[in-house]
């Protein structure tokens, strides 16, 4: 994940669980749900992305430190793609990498009520938040440094 960044190709560096690397087998309900939510993040954000909902995520460090988050729980994954999105400035990668799940006994901790919260984070963050909510300073001095 850092080649793209410390090479200077990339501003943030997302890992995919589904670049066709090989791992562990997933629930399938899961998968699909999480493939739901990236179609649709991808279709509000106009950016495609095979897994928005990765917990693997780089950034150059004045990326994130002009981010206004505010999201809790699994809602920062939706906000941090649909800020980054929004940005239309930034050099987006995506790399594989290899996942193994953890089971409900594990304390796999994901449930429906994350996915129906992922919903309204979705329209909330790329539909009625604006550019001064989302970034502390134009993009244009950011990438300057």
């Amino acid at each position: 994940m850092l080649g793209p960044l410390l090479n200077g190709r990339a501003d943030v560096v997302y890992g995919s669980r589904f670049m066709g690397t090989p791992g562990q087998v997933r629930y399938f309900r899961h998968e699909i749900g999480n493939k739901f939510l990236t179609f649709l993040s991808n279709l509000f954000s106009d950016i495609h992305h095979s897994d928005m909902e990765t917990c693997d995520k780089g950034f150059r460090r004045e990326v994130v430190q002009n981010l206004r988050l505010e999201s809790e729980r699994f809602g920062i994954e939706v906000e941090i793609t649909a800020k980054v999105a929004r940005s239309r400035q930034l050099r987006i990668w995506e790399v594989p990498i290899s996942y193994n799940p953890r089971r409900y006994g594990e304390g796999k901790k994901i449930g429906w009520r994350d996915g129906v919260a992922a919903l309204f984070h979705i329209l909330h963050f790329n539909l009625f938040t604006s550019d001064e909510q989302s970034f502390k300073r134009p993009w244009s001095e950011v990438l300057q440094q």
